[in-house]
């Protein structure tokens, strides 16, 4: 798998769990899908490919500020959560940004 793919993998899974525990909505919400669309859409065009860092520490902030912001909530609520859902997901992420 690609460190893209990967990152679309994660950001999808943050999304889900935002919308299913902050939201209570079982499927994604509109505004969570557009959320899930506009992060692969820009993760598609990076300009760092393969070699890409997190999203926390890459020098281009490519997101809208308003999208930017919703990614902000998404990631502060799910953050945490990962390591619980999707524990191997949540360790190969935290060791990217080690990097």
């Amino acid at each position: 798998m690609t460190r893209i793919e990967q990152e679309k993998n994660t950001v999808a899974k943050m999304i889900h769990i935002y919308c299913k525990y902050h939201e209570r909505n079982r499927k994604l919400c509109n505004e969570c899908q557009q959320l899930l669309e506009y992060a692969h859409q820009r993760l598609n065009y990076c300009k760092f490919g393969e070699k890409k860092p997190t999203c926390r520490k890459c020098p281009i902030h490519c997101y809208k500020p308003d999208m930017r912001e919703k990614m902000r909530k998404v990631m502060r609520f799910s953050g945490p959560r990962m390591i619980f859902f999707h524990p191997i997901m949540a360790i190969r992420h935290l060791w990217a940004e080690r990097k």
